[in-house]
């Protein structure tokens, strides 16, 4: 056991597949006051995602969770039909139920041994600017979709993620971030931000497939790693777990991805990765 707490981070657990099932269930500290950030797709199934975090807020001191695309989905096998909007905030409910901090909850502060530290959990979603062209505003989703279709890549969200009550994702994505930024503006110190989505670019790079990069967020959110005082930034999606620098800031993806991803990686998922101690 160490000797205090740390602040862990991990995504995608995708407890749909029966083995990550079995290593979400199997996650525990090792201190009584490690905190845990689960950075989005803990699963499809409404209720599989409310029962895995809420055994991990029976475990961990604290659970910070930001929602990601799978969460967002509407199945329609899922007994909670709700969509967009109105689905996130179920997600939400359920959440305080059980102790889960979300992006809608005040920042909770890190007291760690480098001093305070708040950590921001973000909703951005995307809206097709991380083009291939680099065209950014300018791309559209009627080309995002035909140049990955053309390249044999299916983007599920669009069949499966619906923005109501608006009128599409990026407008859905807008409001997030100017939201986001305006609470992000109001923190004084140091702060650790955690986003489903990258907030840049630059960690495209590593994709097998670059024509899903579309779907990896928003321009709208490249400078604020350079804008706001940041420690480092946590984030998943790209199932690309590894720690990156940009601009001299700490970028670490903690996804565990699908297992036949894992499974390339070594015999088992990779664990919580350690933000700060």
């Amino acid at each position: 056991m160490t000797g205090a707490g740390r602040l862990l981070a991990i995504s995608d657990l995708h407890i749909g597949y029966p083995e990550n099932r079995e290593f979400a269930a199997s996650l525990r500290p090792e201190h009584p006051d490690d905190w845990l950030i689960v950075a989005g797709d803990v699963g499809e199934v409404f209720a599989d995602v409310g029962y895995v975090l809420a055994r991990l807020a029976d475990r961990f001191a604290r659970v910070i969770w930001t929602p990601g695309n799978h969460e967002l989905w509407t199945l329609p096998a899922d007994p909670v039909a709700v969509r967009g909007v109105a689905r996130y905030e179920a997600l939400l409910k359920a959440c305080r139920r059980f102790g889960v901090l979300t992006p809608e909850d005040e920042f909770p502060v890190w007291q760690g041994s480098a001093g305070p530290v708040t950590i921001a959990p973000l909703f951005t979603l995307y809206d097709y600017s991380f083009s291939l062209s680099g065209d950014g505003a300018a791309a559209t989703r009627a080309r995002a979709v035909a140049l990955a279709r053309a390249a044999g890549v299916a983007a599920a969200d669009e069949d499966r993620l619906h923005p109501d009550p608006y009128p599409s994702v990026g407008a859905w994505c807008r409001d997030r971030v100017a939201a986001s930024a305006a609470r992000l503006a109001s923190v004084s110190g140091p702060m650790v931000l955690v986003s489903h989505w990258p907030l840049l670019r630059a960690p495209l790079t590593a994709l097998r497939h670059p024509e899903y990069a579309p779907w990896c967020g928003t321009e709208l959110t490249a400078e604020w790693h350079c804008s706001f005082p940041v420690a480092a930034t946590v984030y998943g999606h790209l199932h690309i777990p590894r720690t990156t620098l940009h601009d001299g800031v700490r970028f670490e993806e903690v996804s565990v991805g699908y297992p036949r991803e894992w499974q390339r990686r070594g015999p088992a998922p990779p664990q919580p990765r350690i933000i700060l101690g």
